[in-house]
């Protein structure tokens, strides 16, 4: 925990510092797990629910909040110090997920030329690729961040046997809906890009959608099932718009 000199422990968290002129960097952990990125999300849910003065944003990492401050308005010291009070106000990592949140079904085809690395993948974990698809398919994973690319989503976690490394080389170029799997992670591509993640699943929805009045489709927090579907039907629904056949409700 810091104090509001933001002063911070290395040894504990939550831990609250200052980033740069203008930011505050709020802390859950050192690495990704459940109860952290939970308290990241409840945490920064507050902060938006109650925004102190002259705070003008807010955003999440895997494990953390940052809030940006009008320097030039506000004493940033100020901030720090509602920032702390908040912070020390009750146990975020036994606080419930945000309301608002979203269930999203999204029709993926595993494998085939589409998306030709499940068996890779599958080996790796320890699975048959048909095994490995099925466990996929039938996952509940939340989305927890968005990040390196516009709206593209960081989902999870996967079962331990999925914490399988990236490759070793580059993939040229998935496209956009991909699915790709590493370190019990999935990230749903919303940009045409190379990476070092296994090409697992294809799907039909853009998660970035820069002509939209919401560009980012999918939010933190929300909850995403990716099932299976046939050849046929991806090539349909791809026509069908840029949901992709997608459907959503609202978690109550």
């Amino acid at each position: 925990m810091a104090d509001v000199t933001g002063k911070m422990s290395q040894d504990t968290f939550p831990r609250l510092g200052r980033v740069g002129l203008d930011g505050l960097l709020v802390s859950f952990g050192d690495r990704l797990s459940e109860a952290a990125n939970r308290a990241a999300l409840a945490f920064r849910a507050a902060v938006e629910r109650d925004t102190p003065d002259g705070v003008e944003e807010s955003a999440t990492s895997l494990v953390s909040v940052f809030v940006r401050f009008d320097v030039l308005r506000v004493d940033p010291a100020g901030v720090m110090a509602a920032m702390a009070r908040l912070l020390e106000s009750r146990d975020w990592y036994a606080e419930a997920l945000p309301e608002g949140r979203r269930l999203w079904r999204i029709p993926t085809v595993y494998g085939t030329d589409l998306a030709p690395q499940l068996d890779e993948a599958a080996g790796e974990a320890g699975l048959s690729p048909k095994a490995a698809a099925a466990e996929i398919a039938a996952a509940r994973v939340r989305v927890q961040t968005i990040g390196f690319a516009p709206g593209q989503p960081y989902l999870g976690a996967l079962p331990e046997h999925w914490n399988i490394p990236r490759q070793q080389t580059l993939t040229g170029r998935v496209p956009v809906g991909a699915l790709v799997v590493a370190i019990r992670q999935l990230v749903l591509f919303s940009v045409s890009t190379p990476t070092g993640w296994r090409h697992v699943g294809q799907t039909a929805f853009r998660p970035f959608r820069p002509e939209a009045e919401v560009p980012f489709v999918l939010r933190p927090g929300d909850e995403v099932i990716f099932e299976a579907v046939g050849r046929g039907t991806y090539e349909r629904l791809r026509e069908a718009g840029p949901d992709g056949g997608a459907t959503c409700e609202v978690l109550r």
